[in-house]
């Protein structure tokens, strides 16, 4: 893999032609009580910001923002502003994230600032129309399929095109960064403190190597890697997953006597593949042996399932035929965009940043690849062709690389078994940045702090952003799901 070239940006001075949209007065309409906390409600207001910033007297979108006051003033200290993930916005979630740190500390010391960032949500929606894939949903596609998944792609990114239009080449990371700017003036604030998850974490990051001087305490929770392309984002999730599938198949293996799937790792797995043949033998349809794929990567990295899915893998040994009945509330990957005419299509506008091959070839050799070493957890998908291999579009910038001058130390919180944002990048970013690290052992975790119920990052965090205490620059939690409570055979202690 190779890193994508990228520039860091110049700290950035709103220009004069800026003033009007950094001058706006919001006007605040109270939401509905919510109980949370036995708090006020959110107040939601909309502003306007240039749909290009280097034409601000062009045309301008709608970015709509919700605010929770600090709920003890007298020891307000400014703003919290957050994002989560993506890219896309988690569905419109991003006005509603606030609500996650009511009745904490952290909520008596800030006005709590969430927003749909550009593109989703209640702000300007990016459009992309419905494309339908032909290709099955196949966690193992046979190289004869590789032609129809590239030609699905191809479609998405017409579709993405004819709906999208102008606007895709806008809907950027150092816009949304901009736009967080503008939400800070608006708000008569000379500096925010920032909380980012996943693709928000990236974001916060931008935001900071643009305007470090108006960036105070920062979390970043499940990072991305700051030196890798979105397709190395992608392809570095295979790998995640088999690290969790690898964990869970010692851990069985030292319980040979519970599950009888074999006394090692290696003997775990062949019993998988085995399961995987005999699926395959009931039917010429992938839909089971892909359920099964999935179940196997998905459930690995949730601690607390693991005797679930030794006994869903001992009981299709046995019995294939239960194979619907022990893999019903398995979920597939794809997402769900595949009904009515149009979807939201920031996800492909945002990694169209970074370039992208346009050999499919180059795709096809890494799906061979991944089939052989990252099955589980649809890990052969992450390598397939993405719509970036078909742009119809140049990015309006370069990506923005990560830099921490003139900004404070903040956090980086990650799990070490995260499936989504690998480790690694929580570790890279920041070494990068000089945060301090807090990394959540043995768990599959994703987007943590105030979304999962850990006490102890939930504690690190509260303190830091309330009080401005920092932990050691290294330290180390338990994750939330304990592995089940099933004896190790006597011989393994």
């Amino acid at each position: 893999m190779t890193t994508a070239p990228v520039k860091t940006a110049p700290v950035e001075t709103p220009s004069a032609a800026l003033r009007e949209f950094y001058a706006q007065q919001p006007r605040w309409t109270p939401g509905a009580a919510d109980g949370a906390g036995g708090d006020a409600p959110s107040e939601y207001a909309s502003i306007e910001v240039p749909r290009d910033y280097r034409d601000p007297g062009g045309e301008r979108l709608t970015i709509a923002i919700s605010r929770r006051r600090a709920a003890d003033p007298g020891r307000r200290r400014g703003i919290l502003l957050s994002v989560n993930g993506g890219p896309g916005g988690d569905w419109g979630l991003g006005r509603e994230l606030p609500a996650k740190y009511t009745g904490t500390s952290v909520h008596q010391a800030y006005d709590l600032i969430g927003f749909d960032p550009r593109g989703t949500g209640e702000s300007t929606l990016l459009h992309a129309e419905v494309a339908i894939p032909k290709a099955p949903f196949d966690s193992r596609p046979p190289d004869s399929a590789f032609g129809t998944l590239a030609e699905d792609m191809r479609q998405r990114e017409l579709a993405c095109e004819r709906a999208g239009g102008e606007l895709r080449r806008h809907i950027s990371t150092p816009n949304t960064a901009r736009d967080m700017d503008v939400i800070r003036a608006v708000l008569g604030e000379e500096k925010l403190s920032f909380v980012g998850y996943a693709y928000g974490a990236y974001v916060g990051v931008v935001y900071g190597t643009l305007f470090p001087a108006r960036l105070d305490r920062s979390v970043l929770d499940s990072c991305v890697h700051p030196d890798w392309t979105w397709r190395e984002q992608f392809l570095w999730q295979g790998d995640a997953v088999q690290r969790n599938v690898d964990h869970w198949a010692r851990w069985t293996a030292r319980r040979d006597g519970h599950f009888g799937l074999g006394g090692s790792a290696a003997q775990v797995l062949a019993v998988v593949e085995d399961v995987i043949s005999r699926l395959e033998e009931q039917s010429d349809s992938p839909a089971l042996r892909t359920l099964f794929d999935g179940a196997v990567g998905n459930r690995a990295a949730h601690r607390g399932q693991w005797a679930e899915l030794g006994a869903i893998v001992a009981g299709l040994r046995e019995d294939p035929a239960r194979a619907r009945e022990l893999l019903s509330e398995q979920g597939t990957w794809r997402p769900a965009d595949n009904e009515g005419d149009l979807r939201v299509g920031v996800l492909e506008a945002i990694t169209l940043e970074h370039a992208w091959p346009a050999d499919p070839e180059v795709y096809y050799q890494d799906m061979r690849d991944f089939r052989k070493r990252f099955p589980y957890g649809y890990g052969v998908l992450r390598a397939q062709p993405w719509v970036g291999a078909f742009r119809t579009f140049e990015a309006a910038e370069e990506p923005v690389r990560p830099a921490r001058d003139g900004y404070p130390v903040g956090l980086v919180v990650q799990a070490d078994g995260d499936p989504m944002d690998h480790y690694a990048g929580g570790v890279a970013m920041a070494e990068l940045l000089g945060h301090h690290l807090i990394t959540v052992e043995d768990s599959g975790d994703h987007e943590v702090y105030a979304l999962v119920g850990n006490p102890h990052v939930d504690a690190y965090v509260n303190r830091y952003l309330a009080e401005g205490e920092l932990p050691e620059p290294r330290v180390s939690v338990p994750g939330t799901a304990a592995r089940p409570d099933v004896p190790a055979d006597a011989d393994e202690g």
